[in-house]
Parts: structure tokens; C-alpha cells; sequence
């Protein structure tokens, strides 16, 4: 065969690839307003950039080679903004973007690629699940689970998944260990399929009911995003990339820092209110303190008494960890333990700062805590916390009391600690103290009630922990930012270069 015939066989090879599961199907697609698996790599990356691996890989059985281009899976590497990202898009119009022996193989070599060179993997996920009847039997089971390490995660680079349809199968479980995770509305992510699920549990149950939006970005936590198109959650993968270093032996990248980031915290004071028993939303005081339109909220739907959020001060990324007033008057529940301790791993893992805002009256005791693991999971926080090797710098704004004051960075769980003058720190809420100590009701003896009260709340103040030691700063809240930024640039001059011990590496991507 001439090198024009050659030629001529690998532009038709090459062209039917291209061609994923034909015109039909790709024009369904577009008329849905839906990018297919190629649109969107090139939607990520930077224009031609992208290196396709596996391009000619098939199904391994002899009856499917043909109608089975890339087997389901485009994979390769592409460039974000000039960094370098593994990818791998899930290609719905070829047999549903279903798993098998193959596209399984070549989703293992972009992983292991990725940890090898540092860089991030990026996970466009939509697939119906395994591939029946590929995977059907011994022989065709037992291939699939050839790679030992396959779900293995210590977090050497960052996961980043989207849920852009259904997510079945091998596309949810790699959404679990992903550290970031978007999805669109229309998607589903579940174990298996809701025809599946009806047939195994002999009861009708609807998509949305069985891994909607909704119930995973309210009620699990499993996703970060929800949006409505492919556009957008491409864009909040380049977002969320941008805080990122490529891999764990790095600091985060650097950002210019915006024109009127210090004006919001000098006015701070307007947020939150003089009344102690009064609430605020305590985003809008992340908003004051950090560079101007630097905020990233992780989880905003789910376990809203608590805030984790990526952001920048001067430039440099930082994750705030926050109690929020405006929920549960900012008390913590089972789930912000997971919230936060999942973003602890993360901030630790990926060598970011913490800082803590903390105005809270302390972890919500009831029977349905305890029935929900309250207590493990509050421990699971603090361990994840005393875990950290990161710079972590926590400020009382308010309250901050009982076991709380120690998770949320209390004195020596901070390499420093600092109160604003409005500060009020102790065993327990004073109001409630009464009740427990003395058990005298404010309705029935109001002056009596009130007396004791004022008994409860000296020694209380951001002054007296400061007497200690316990608070290194009591802090004018108009210059919280200022006093980040220099402690920030002190505790970034270790010897590590800021790289930590990432002591969490495999701490579970799920709690």
C-alpha cells in the first residue's frame, strides 16, 4: 500500500472518530442546545491545544469495533489558561458513553498520566453506566477490575468533575472522589439508572428523586454547582481550576489584586449588627474582607449554617471556613462537620491557608444529632482540623462557645488567634447557663434571671482571652483585612515554602 493510500485510510479512520455516533445523532444533540463530548473539551481548553490519547481504541468485541468510535470516551490533554489538565469526556452519542474493558483502560492512563506529570484531571462525566453486555459475565467482569488503584485517592493533583446528563456507574464514582463537582440541572448522578433501580427495589421511582440537582446539592452535598448549561459549568471548572495549583508539591497560583479590594472592610461594622441577638450573613463579610469579587463558595445550598470558600487576600488564595448567624443563628450541625472537614482536606491537601470567622453559639445538640453521628462527626472536624499543616488564623467575631470554640480554631488549634472588640467567648450561651445552673426561667423571675446572667458573662470578653494569651490580637473589625494580610505574609516565610505535610492525603472523599 502507497503512502497516499496510507494516507487516504488514516483521514477516513481519523474522520469516523471525529464523527462520534453519527450525524443523527450529533444534530439531536445541537437542537437540545447540548454540546457533544468534543464541543465541550474544546470549550475548556485553549484553542488547540488539546492532545487526543485512545483516539482509535474500540470495543474489544469483534461485533461492536465499528460502532464504536474512541469506545465512548475522548481522552487526552488540553491547556486551561496555558496550565496542562488530563481530560476525559464522556461521549453519550456512542452507546451511551457506557463503561467497558477499554474506554475503562484508557481512563486509567489519564489518571495515572496526570498523577505522574501534575496535572489536574478534569471529569466531563455523562454515561449510562456499565456497558451490558461487554461487561456481562466472568470473563467480562473480571477485566474490568484489572486496576488496583483505580478509586485510590491521595489527592497528589485536584479531581474536578461535571455531571452534564446521567451519571452511572464508573461516571459516579469518579464524581465522589472528585474535589470539585458541578451539575447541570438536567443531569442525574446515581448508582445506577432509575430504570435499574425500579426493577432491583420493585418500586417506580423518579430521576429527580433518585439523584436530581436538588436533592445533591441540598440534602447529600455530594455537588457544589448546579447550573443550566455545559457553558457555565465549564466556566466554574476554569473558575475553581484557577485557585488550584496543578498538583500538591505547589502553592496556588497568584492573582492580580483588584482596584478597591481594602474600601469594603473599612465599613465592615455596617454588617454586622451592635444587637448580639440580631443576625447577619456572614458572606457579606467574607465579601468585606477579601480581594473584591475574589469569593468562590463551595456547597452554598447545602449545610448553609456553615461557609467554606475560596477566595484571595492581596493576591493569594485562602479558604475561609465561617459559622453563619443568618441559619440556625450560626449554630453547627452534622453537616456543616462534613462541609467543613471536607474542605479542610481540601485546603490542606492543595497547600491553602485557612482563615475562620467565627461567631457561633456552639454545635446543635438534640436527639436528631446524636441519631445523625453528631458526635463522630464533630470529631472527624476537629481531627481534620489538628491535621492541618497549612497557616490557619481564626477571629471571634461574636460569639463563640463550647466545643465550637475549639473546632473553629479556638487557641492553640490556630497558629493565631485573634477576637474583634465585640468578641464574647465561653462554656455556653450565658442565657442558657442560667437555665442550667440555676434553673431560673427569664418570663418567671426576669431581674433574678438577669442578675445571674451578668454573672455568666464576665471574664467573657475578646480582652479577657486576650489577658491569657489565648488571643494574640483584639482586633478593630475595620482592620480585619489589613491584620490577615501581614499575618498571612508572616506565616508564608516557613521553610516548606508553604508546602504542607498533607498528612489527609486519603482521608475519604466522602463522609
Amino acid at each position: 500500500m502507497s503512502f497516499e493510500q496510507k494516507i487516504n485510510e488514516y483521514q477516513q479512520r481519523r474522520g469516523k472518530v471525529l464523527g462520534m455516533g453519527g450525524p443523527e445523532k450529533l444534530a439531536k444533540l445541537a437542537s437540545q442546545g447540548i454540546q457533544n463530548a468534543r464541543q465541550r473539551i474544546d470549550y475548556l481548553c485553549d484553542p488547540g491545544s488539546f492532545l487526543e490519547s485512545g483516539m482509535f481504541a474500540t470495543s474489544d468485541r469483534p461485533d461492536a469495533r465499528e460502532d464504536t468510535p474512541a469506545d465512548g470516551k475522548v481522552c487526552g490533554y488540553g491547556r486551561i489558561t496555558g496550565r496542562e489538565v488530563a481530560v476525559v469526556s464522556h461521549d453519550l452519542t456512542v452507546k451511551g458513553a457506557s463503561s467497558s474493558p477499554i474506554n475503562v483502560r484508557k481512563m486509567g492512563h489519564m489518571r495515572r498520566t496526570a498523577v505522574a506529570n501534575g496535572m489536574p484531571l478534569v471529569l466531563l462525566n455523562e454515561s449510562t453506566g456499565a456497558r451490558i453486555p461487554d461487561t456481562m459475565g466472568a470473563i467480562g467482569t473480571g477485566t474490568v477490575g484489572q486496576d488496583p488503584q483505580q478509586f485510590v485517592r491521595l489527592r497528589e493533583i485536584p479531581y474536578v468533575a461535571a455531571v452534564l446528563g446521567p451519571a452511572f456507574g464508573t461516571a459516579c464514582w469518579f464524581t465522589m472522589l472528585s474535589d470539585f463537582v458541578v451539575m447541570k440541572k438536567s443531569g442525574i448522578l446515581a448508582i445506577s439508572s432509575p430504570k435499574v433501580t425500579s426493577i432491583a427495589i420493585n418500586q417506580v421511582i423518579e430521576p429527580g428523586e433518585l439523584g436530581g440537582w436538588r436533592m445533591q446539592t441540598e440534602t447529600t452535598g455530594k455537588v457544589d454547582f448546579a447550573v443550566d448549561t455545559d457553558e457555565e459549568a465549564l466556566d466554574l471548572i476554569k473558575t475553581f481550576l484557577s485557585y488550584m495549583p496543578s498538583h500538591h508539591n505547589e502553592l496556588p497560583p497568584t492573582a492580580d489584586v483588584p482596584a478597591g479590594s481594602d474600601d469594603a472592610a473599612a465599613s465592615v461594622l455596617d454588617l454586622v449588627p451592635e444587637d448580639r441577638s440580631k443576625v447577619y450573613d456572614m458572606r457579606k463579610v467574607i465579601a468585606a474582607i477579601a480581594d473584591k469579587g475574589s469569593v468562590l463558595q463551595l456547597k452554598e445550598r447545602f449545610a448553609k449554617t456553615a461557609v467554606t470558600a475560596l477566595a484571595r487576600i492581596d493576591g493569594k488564595v485562602v479558604g475561609f471556613v465561617a459559622s453563619n448567624p443568618m441559619f440556625k443563628a450560626g449554630a453547627l450541625d452534622p453537616d456543616s462537620c462534613d462541609k467543613i472537614a471536607s474542605f479542610l482536606v481540601l485546603c490542606d491537601s492543595f497547600n491553602i491557608p485557612l482563615i475562620f470567622l467565627v461567631d457561633t453559639p456552639g454545635f446543635l445538640v438534640g436527639v436528631e444529632g446524636e441519631r445523625r453521628r453528631a458526635p463522630g462527626k464533630i470529631m472527624n472536624f476537629m481531627s481534620a482540623l489538628q491535621m492541618c499543616s497549612v497557616p490557619k488564623i481564626s477571629i471571634v467575631l461574636r460569639k463563640s462557645y463550647g466545643q465550637a470554640y475549639l473546632n473553629m480554631g479556638g487557641t492553640r488549634n490556630s497558629d493565631e488567634m485573634g477576637a474583634w472588640f465585640t468578641a464574647d467567648v465561653g462554656f455556653m450561651d450565658p442565657t442558657v447557663a442560667v437555665n442550667v445552673v440555676h434553673g431560673v426561667q427569664r418570663d418567671q423571675q426576669p431581674e433574678r434571671f438577669d442578675e445571674l446572667r451578668r454573672g455568666f458573662e464576665r471574664d467573657s470578653s475578646a480582652y479577657d482571652l486576650a489577658s491569657i494569651f489565648a488571643a494574640q490580637a483584639v482586633i478593630d473589625p475595620r482592620e480585619t483585612r489589613q491584620y490577615l494580610k501581614r499575618l498571612l505574609e508572616v506565616h508564608r516565610r516557613r521553610p516548606t515554602r508553604g508546602i504542607g505535610r498533607h498528612a489527609m492525603a486519603g482521608w475519604p472523599t466522602t463522609l
